[in-house]
């Protein structure tokens, strides 16, 4: 942020789309979401200033439940956040309406609803209120980790 704040970049008008402080795919430690978000939230306090408005966190390989999880535990997290805290996810919001699909034109149906049960509940844990129902979509559980993803 230095190098912007030498630049004269209106931080108020910018937003960070960083991953979570997740352990690495090969890790073999499991880390509660309490964890992760305390992992998480120090790293930012610690680097980014409260200025910059928001951060939309990718999803970076998690499957769609554990980054919804992760969100929350963000949310919830008993350390102040001087901002805004919502996912930008791409693989986490949509494999299960894309699974549901299948590439088939009668699955539309079927394959909207498994995103807007998606879109609600990161809409929910953006403001640390989701609560997993247990009917998780068809792909909600699996890991979304590429090897050597790039974008």
């Amino acid at each position: 942020y230095k190098a912007l704040s030498d630049h004269h970049i209106y931080l108020e008008g910018t937003l960070l789309k960083p991953n979570m402080v997740t352990p690495g795919h090969a890790c073999t430690q499991k880390y509660s979401a309490e964890e992760i978000a305390m992992a998480t939230v120090t790293a930012l306090r610690r680097t980014v200033p409260p200025a910059v408005p928001g951060i939309t966190f990718l999803s970076g390989g998690q499957s769609e439940e554990e980054a919804s999880i992760n969100l929350n535990a963000i949310n919830t997290c008993p350390l102040h956040k001087p901002w805004a805290l919502t996912f930008s996810y791409g693989r986490a919001l949509q494999a299960s309406a894309l699974k549901a699909w299948s590439g088939k034109k009668e699955q539309s149906k079927a394959a909207e609803a498994e995103f807007i049960k998606r879109a609600q509940a990161n809409g929910q844990a953006a403001v640390g209120k989701y609560a997993t129902s247990g009917k998780a979509g068809a792909a909600a559980g699996q890991s979304l980790f590429v090897a050597d993803h790039a974008y």
